[in-house]
């Protein structure tokens, strides 16, 4: 019997050297997540008990369990490499065949599909539509698009204006015509790039005149020249301007904007429509050709007109060229981010993270992956910093989780009890040579 207790330590104790030595190894690869051999006592019994007086018949390795705890996120420079800050694995797909990695090394390969670093599965994520919005709930490859981002026409403008409440008004006599060239006939000017389908710039500029107390009006020209394509100089195509009407608090109560045909136009903003040289009919300026933007709208609802400077804030416009793509960022929360030339930001997809009610049920197939199993349960798929989800950490990996300092003591302590066994063995040997001698 004792033969049979010392192989089964001899046993364990390989078994114990085996999972240090796999640690060991692997003290450098990265998203490695550390082992640890757990054993179980062996004991002989019937239907009725084992007895009191029962000796055991050695050990027997239990299990060999993986200890998911979070790994050192190291920075790296790279922005396809990523880390997870907490819980969660990273999902791939080989063909349809699911898999769930902490190892973050990814690159793309020549169709533009984020992979891994072996380039046999790809990464899985939420698409976007096309107005860049994130599609929840389906899961599909992650691919990084470098086509060029279209451009955009220009119809929202928005910003805070005010109007110095004590600036000399311009009379509109009978003589006035704006001009503007002619500093004399406008109080402030100022200026906006704007963009048409075709992704051209062009300038628009806003002349202020204060006509009276509570009175301003706009003149708004396209590169120079009036919504009609005309100078605003001509004698028959004079410029046409907006009215702007305060309040005694300094509020603005309306815009008014004359139209060819019946009442004028009463808004807080002012639209322009047909902006690229077009004609005027029915009260509307509609555009020549395929290059202009149907409307503008000019949000001045945040005009005011206080006694102080005459002064714009920054104006948002919300029209761009056409752009390449220049670098592409990762948030915490696994979004895409596509930064293009144009100075624009477009999310491109997002990352999803699976979680497993049972992560040690989890079996491991190699690459520092592992598969689902009925122990582990079916997988929960989410975004990033949802619920007990972790973040992604860009330009970062995950380093194994060994402790090395402790493997070297497992070494010894294994060493030890392979030694201690081997023992036992050639003990109960010197004692059979004995009885052997004696009879």
């Amino acid at each position: 019997m004792s033969f049979n207790i010392g192989l089964s330590g001899l046993y364990a104790a390989n078994k114990q050297l085996d999972v240090t030595g796999n640690n060991i190894a692997n003290v450098a690869t990265t998203g490695f997540k550390s082992s640890r051999a757990e054993f179980a006592d062996v004991y002989s019994a019937t239907k009725l008990g084992s007895g009191s007086k029962t000796v055991g018949n050695g050990v027997r390795l239990a299990n060999v369990s993986q200890q998911f705890g979070q790994g050192d996120v190291n920075n790296t420079g790279n922005v396809l490499d990523m880390g997870i800050q907490g819980q969660g694995f990273f999902v791939l797909s080989n063909n349809g065949s699911l898999s769930y990695t902490r190892a973050g090394t990814f690159k793309t390969d020549k169709e533009g599909f984020i992979t891994n670093s072996e380039g046999t599965a790809r990464l899985q994520g939420y698409g976007v539509d096309a107005n860049g919005k994130i599609q929840n709930g389906i899961l599909t490859d992650l691919r990084i698009d470098t086509s060029n981002l279209p451009p955009k026409p220009t119809d929202l403008i928005s910003s805070t204006i005010n109007l110095n409440s004590t600036a000399d008004a311009i009379p509109k006599t009978a003589t006035y015509k704006f001009d503007p060239a002619n500093t004399a006939t406008f109080t402030k000017q100022f200026t906006t790039p704007v963009y048409d389908a075709q992704g051209n710039q062009h300038s628009m500029d806003q002349y202020m005149v204060k006509t009276g107390a509570n009175t301003w009006d706009v003149y708004t020209l396209i590169d120079g020249r009036n919504l009609d394509g005309n100078s605003p100089t001509d004698a028959t195509t004079l410029a046409v301007p907006s009215t702007m009407t305060f309040g005694e608090s300094g509020e603005l109560l309306k815009v008014s904007t004359p139209m060819p045909s019946g009442a004028p136009r009463e808004s807080s903003d002012l639209l322009l429509t047909g902006w690229i040289p077009g004609t005027v009919k029915d009260g509307v300026w509609s555009a020549n050709g395929a290059d202009g933007a149907d409307t503008i709208t000019l949000s001045l609802g945040k005009t005011t007109q206080f006694n102080a400077d005459t002064a714009r804030s920054i104006p948002t416009q919300n029209g761009y060229a056409t752009g390449q793509i220049t670098n592409l960022t990762i948030d915490g929360s696994g979004v895409l981010l596509a930064n293009f030339s144009n100075n624009q930001t477009k999310p491109i997809g997002q990352l999803s993270l699976a979680s497993f009610t049972n992560e040690q049920g989890l079996q491991p197939v190699g690459g520092t992956s592992w598969k689902e199993t009925f122990a582990s349960g079916i997988p929960g798929y989410d975004s990033p910093e949802t619920g007990t989800l972790g973040s992604i950490v860009s330009n970062s990996l995950e380093e194994s989780n060994v402790n090395l300092t402790n493997e070297l003591v497992e070494l010894i302590k294994a060493q030890s009890n392979y030694q201690a066994n081997a023992k036992t063995i050639s003990t109960q040997s010197t004692i059979m040579q004995t009885i052997i001698q004696m009879t």
